[in-house]
């Protein structure tokens, strides 16, 4: 785990910057944010009950046994000067309420989805869309999911061209920093284009 290695420590000169991640349930969004958080992650976690599978679609989700149920929280250093500190939002509509919350004071977020089920990546986008937030989606793979060309994911999400798109996989180090690297991209042009207050 990357935060086994890390400095707890900020740099002084460090520019904080809020990030949410955002997606529908069982996307990667806590697998995500363990992967890429350099202090130990903070996770809400708790067991799927039987009265949640009555609202939850556990279809294609076998062996998902837990959900979050207020937020994510990590950290990552990413150049000197910038750090994101990280706040993942559960992904079911009952907690929606929640995710505009973790909105509040946000630069950007970024949003996973899953081929499987691009349709639900729309509340999240829309709930960023409404906000004005810079956001890049994120397609995280899974193992038998259809892969697609990004003209097609395009299409499918109705993203303009400009819109960052990425694929990684959340479990990877590496794969995952990309949708960050490409997120805060975004945020820097659209600062950059809109005019000083």
């Amino acid at each position: 785990m990357p935060y086994t290695n890390s400095d707890r420590y900020v740099p002084a000169a460090a520019r904080p910057v809020k990030i949410v991640v955002l997606g529908p349930f069982a996307v990667g969004k806590t697998t995500f944010i363990g992967t890429v958080s350099e202090i130990r992650p903070m996770h809400t976690e708790e067991r799927l009950t039987q009265a949640g599978q009555l609202v939850d679609d556990l279809d294609d989700l076998r062996g998902k046994s837990t959900t979050t149920v207020a937020m994510d929280f990590g950290r990552l250093t990413l150049t000197p000067d910038i750090v994101l500190y990280l706040f993942g939002a559960p992904g079911q509509t009952r907690f929606s309420g929640m995710a505009r919350c973790l909105m509040e004071g946000a630069l950007g977020g970024l949003v996973l989805a899953d081929t499987r089920r691009l349709d639900q990546s729309f509340p999240a986008i829309d709930l960023l869309e409404q906000a004005g937030l810079p956001y890049t989606v994120a397609i995280n793979h899974f193992a038998g999911a259809p892969l697609h060309r990004e003209a097609e994911l395009r299409e499918a999400l109705a993203l303009p061209g400009d819109r960052a798109l990425v694929s990684l996989d959340a479990r990877e180090l590496g794969s995952a920093k990309q949708g960050l690297i490409a997120l805060v991209t975004a945020i820097i042009t659209q600062s950059r284009l809109e005019p000083a207050r």
